[in-house]
């Protein structure tokens, strides 16, 4: 079986961040800080890590600061060479012509919309899916794991997690079929189901492989749960016709779209810092007293 290499990701980042007004007013959530590197920055990261060589930003109004950080900072590059600054720090941040594309999702008609506007860009190659938000923390990263795994089974993959049954009316859930290790054979998807209607506590985690022919899917999607095209929905329409599968995620998620979430990161990510983890363990320490 010969298959095409994931070289392309998706990143949908037009949302409006009204969950951390009025932090958000005028900076995308996805340039909000984990420590000192923002959730989109982290994303990108595990893409390379990946072998994904092209990413293509979803933007909307408003998020423009995302482009800059991608871009090179002339003033602050040259200040920092001049005071003897380490550019290093820099590095991650810069995506050379052709790796990089911005589109704009002009309505928030929904994470499938969002996805379609892609569509030109993406063409007919399969393609990863990040949900900035979803920060996966693991090593090797969430896409790796899945990139691995397209390798042994191509089709379409997306990484799922286990969750407490009472949770999973918030998230996508996976009707699940035989399984292998991390690997488990994708039945069917459902989008926030009632929790006595869910066919599984395995929830999507913001990653996902698919191949092009979701595009043709989403070109005539109709509005699904919270009148928003979802992109649930259209991978639903794949499944049997394609080869479906999950793999479950050998890491740690953050939901960094709460707060709780977010600060929980923010605090996790500091106490893995040789730098820093010892003064915030004390600071967490002296306010738990």
């Amino acid at each position: 079986m010969i298959l095409k290499p994931i070289r392309k990701a998706v990143f949908p980042v037009a949302g409006l961040g009204t969950r951390f007004l009025p932090a958000t007013k005028a900076i995308p959530k996805e340039m909000l800080p984990i420590v000192d590197s923002p959730l989109i920055q982290y994303a990108v990261n595990e893409a390379r890590e990946a072998g994904i060589e092209q990413m293509i930003f979803v933007t909307g109004r408003g998020k423009s600061a995302i482009e800059d950080h991608f871009d090179i900072a002339y003033e602050l590059e040259r200040t920092m060479s001049e005071r003897g600054k380490d550019l290093s720090v820099l590095e991650p941040t810069r995506l050379g012509a052709g790796n990089c594309a911005y589109v704009r999702q002009q309505e928030p008609l929904g994470l499938g919309h969002a996805i379609w506007c892609a569509r030109d860009i993406v063409g007919d190659e399969p393609f990863a899916i990040f949900l900035p938000d979803e920060f996966m923390h693991g090593s090797p990263g969430c896409m790796k794991q899945m990139v691995d795994a397209y390798h042994r089974l191509g089709g379409n993959i997306i990484s799922v997690l286990e969750v407490p049954h009472d949770k999973v009316s918030s998230y996508g859930v996976i009707a699940p079929g035989s399984s292998e290790g991390a690997v488990t054979e994708v039945l069917g998807l459902v989008e926030k189901p009632k929790a006595e209607d869910a066919p599984s506590n395995l929830i999507i985690s913001g990653r996902y492989i698919l191949q092009p022919e979701v595009m043709h899917v989403l070109k005539g999607q109709e509005k699904g749960a919270g009148g928003e095209i979802q992109l649930t929905d259209a991978m639903a329409q794949m499944i049997g016709k394609q080869p479906f599968h999950a793999v479950t995620f050998d890491g740690k998620r953050y939901d960094c779209g709460s707060k709780v979430g977010y600060i929980e990161a923010n605090l996790a990510i500091a106490l893995e810092r040789p730098d820093m983890a010892d003064e915030v363990r004390a600071i967490a320490l002296d306010l738990l007293a």
